[in-house]
């Protein structure tokens, strides 16, 4: 049963109702070997965070910042910086200088935590240009500080102004003035058209959200959760922090790269991740197909169509599946799907929420054909993650985003915009008046930017307003469709769709160069670099062939007519990609104007 209590008791609530139950797993820096910590011990280490907080000079609803990838570290933090009512501020852990510093001055941070080398390099740099910033602390011990850095210590240090909790009885006499209206986080939006502003999330916000989720979704103590996504990035740290209001115990991965080995050797129940993940699973999976005989691939293939049968035909609708089918679906998901999911690490999956982009029907349709419940979402960082999401056991449809939270109250404006009010959605913008007039209707609605529609109580999405394109000849494309129609091919690694104010449809395409090496290799089509492979003509006709075959269910004014193969990624340094890996369509369309421009000639 979920403990519903203030954020600032949280986990000192749940020490009480568990103790020395399993709380957090996690590696420690630099180490190989997953560590464990209990309930009773989750709690020590927040008091001291709230001490040693106190005894550095930290204020009532001051802004802290954290600049680190996911770590046990993280989490005390945050929740020692909650104990004092302060406000955690947190940063991705890829930000450039630039970002962290826009962002500690638009926030006045004094004191800086961060995690790894890259992080304290980056901080230590921008110091000089932060007339607030006092301090940071080091997360990682192996950090090396600068010798000409008087201004930097380490975590255990800075834990040991708390170790003994000192100020305790103040700690616990600001729980008690802890309080729903008092600011919570700062969350700044990764910002793919323009200014990053930062978003303020309430306890009151957390609260509402926290008790409409656990209404919604079912995870409890029994589960075991697994961090993909970083706790910068709202879904994960609302998944997170519901999770820990369950009692579930909650498995930290540092290093994103590392999250199949993780799941393989942690075993999870459940799991928020983007459609990205799902897309790489599945490319992985039939690429094991086809290389497999064809007795196999047979084997395979009809077991899959009899998962689709049977999660898809019949549950998703709310119907029984006959006695039949039901007897051959458990036949092959002991047989074949089982193992499926075993080699994904899911030996006894739950719930895998999917948010953050749009999922291809052809993807959710396998993941539940594999027998892998995913609950797929909408949500911002200004409605503190979900506002809608499917039910497990509950009909669904393929291609919807769920059903809405009780908690919101949503509705349809002008241009299909999605509209929103309600307790999860935050009072505005920090110190931005402008946009926060610009963002909430007379009515008090924030305007989403989303557009979509209602259907026999599920929330269907269509586009963002402002990514609709539309062409020279009139007609209105979605490139997010389009691309995540193409994002399944096991050949495309990322797409980009352009269309505004062209005659026709293109896309500027990254393969996946491994494997187009080995088609290439299989067909004795010689190269000596990625820009050889791309130039080819053949690989271009094979990668176009492809491209069309995905596209067949499109009109034919939504159909790309010319792609262009791309032998970089687009990435994050070259501003062209957002730290949640989102495109920054303007940028990339600048980086690329005489590749596009050739793609019309």
């Amino acid at each position: 049963m979920q403990t519903r209590c203030h954020l600032s008791k949280l986990i000192h609530e749940q020490a009480v109702k568990y103790g020395d139950r399993e709380a957090l797993t996690f590696k420690p820096f630099g180490g190989e070997a997953w560590q464990t910590v209990s309930w009773k011990h989750f709690s020590l280490k927040v008091k001291q965070v709230s001490n040693a907080m106190l005894n550095l000079g930290v204020k009532v609803q001051e802004n802290i910042a954290v600049f680190s990838q996911n770590c046990v570290e993280y989490l005390y933090t945050d929740f020692g910086a909650y104990g004092i009512r302060a406000v955690s501020i947190p940063f991705y852990a890829t930000s450039s200088e630039q970002q962290i510093q826009y962002i500690i001055n638009d926030a006045q941070v004094r004191f800086l935590f961060v995690g790894q080398q890259e992080q304290y390099d980056k901080a230590h740099r921008v110091f000089a240009l932060c007339p607030s910033l006092e301090r940071i602390i080091v997360f990682d011990r192996s950090v090396r500080i600068s010798t000409h850095d008087p201004n930097a210590l380490y975590y255990d240090d800075f834990l040991a102004l708390g170790e003994k909790l000192p100020r305790q009885s103040e700690v616990e006499q600001l729980w008690k003035e802890a309080n729903d209206d008092d600011l919570c986080n700062i969350l700044y939006t990764s910002g793919t058209t323009g200014e990053s502003k930062g978003v303020m999330l309430s306890y009151g916000q957390y609260a509402a959200a926290l008790k409409a989720n656990d209404e919604a979704i079912h995870v409890d103590e029994r589960d075991r959760v697994i961090s993909f996504l970083p706790f910068t990035h709202i879904f994960e740290r609302g998944w997170a922090y519901l999770a820990l209001t369950e009692g579930a115990h909650l498995i930290i991965n540092t290093n994103p790269h590392d999250i199949q080995e993780s799941m393989r050797q942690t075993r999870p129940t459940c799991m928020s991740s983007v459609p990205r993940f799902w897309e790489k699973v599945y490319q992985a999976v039939m690429d094991k197909v086809d290389h497999s005989s064809p007795a196999k691939k047979k084997l395979f293939t009809t077991a899959l169509e009899t998962g689709r049968r049977y999660n898809i035909e019949y549950l998703s609708r709310g119907k029984r599946p006959p006695l039949g089918l039901a007897l051959k679906y458990a036949l092959v998901d002991k047989t074949l799907l089982s193992i499926v999911r075993k080699q994904i690490g899911l030996d006894h999956p739950n719930i895998f929420p999917t948010a953050g982009a749009t999922v291809s029907p052809e993807i959710e349709t396998f993941v539940h054909s594999v027998g892998i419940c995913m609950i797929v979402g909408y949500g911002l960082t200004e409605s503190l993650a979900t506002v809608s999401c499917d039910r497990k056991g509950e009909p669904y449809t393929i291609g919807s985003v769920g059903r809405v939270l009780k908690e919101v109250d949503l509705k349809i404006g002008d241009n299909n915009e999605i509209l929103l009010k309600g307790s999860t959605i935050t009072k505005g913008y920090y110190k931005r008046d402008a946009a926060n007039a610009q963002a909430f209707d007379s009515d008090g609605y924030f305007h989403t930017g989303d557009a979509g529609y209602m259907k026999d109580g599920e929330l269907f999405l269509t586009d963002r307003i402002k990514d609709l394109f539309k062409t020279s000849n009139g007609k209105y494309i979605a490139p997010q469709m389009v691309e995540a129609m193409l994002l399944v091919d096991k050949y495309i690694d990322q797409v980009v769709v352009v269309a505004d104010e062209h005659k026709f449809v293109s896309a500027l395409i990254v393969p996946e160069f491994r494997l187009l090496e080995e088609y290439a290799r299989d067909r004795n089509i010689s190269f000596a670099s990625r820009e050889d492979l791309c130039a080819d003509k053949r690989i271009h006709d094979m990668m176009m062939e492809r491209v069309d075959t995905l596209q067949q269910r499109l009109a034919g004014y939504e159909q790309i007519k010319r792609i262009t193969l791309l032998a970089h990624h687009f990435s994050m340094e070259s501003g062209e990609l957002t730290n949640t890996l989102k495109l920054k369509r303007r940028v990339i369309y600048k980086n690329f104007k005489d590749v596009i421009e050739k793609m019309y000639e």
